[in-house]
């Protein structure tokens, strides 16, 4: 199995209307993002090309840079937590390419701290 990831940040504001501490009150972050892909066969020795990566994973995080998260429909009934953030990227890509699936999307909401989520 083959696997290759490709990393990415936008910068965005939110906060946690469920959570009880000083996480409740707006603040901002620069989200770093990381999706990686797996797969077996490889065409012209690639899985997939990065530049097809890179220009997914720049329309998904269009979506969220320079926002207020809680005010993107993806967070009309969740709060917009590194773990709900990294699903939405995993969901976008699922399907995406027809060489690759996607393993697992990483968002660090700090320089010590991240979520993952994968299947």
């Amino acid at each position: 199995m083959h696997y290759i990831s490709v990393e990415s940040d936008f910068s965005s504001a939110h906060f946690l209307e469920k959570y009880d501490g000083k996480c409740k009150f707006m603040h901002g972050h620069n989200w770093g993002v990381k999706v990686t892909f797996s797969g077996d066969k490889l065409i012209d020795g690639m899985l997939i090309d990065f530049n097809e990566i890179k220009r997914e994973l720049k329309l998904i995080l269009e979506k969220f840079d320079h926002k207020l998260l809680n005010e993107l429909d993806y967070f009309k009934s969740i709060d917009p937590t590194a773990e709900n953030i990294s699903k939405i990227i995993y969901n976008y890509f699922k399907g995406k390419f027809s060489n690759a699936e996607i393993y697992a999307v990483e968002i660090k909401e700090g320089k010590n701290t991240s979520a993952e989520y994968k299947v």
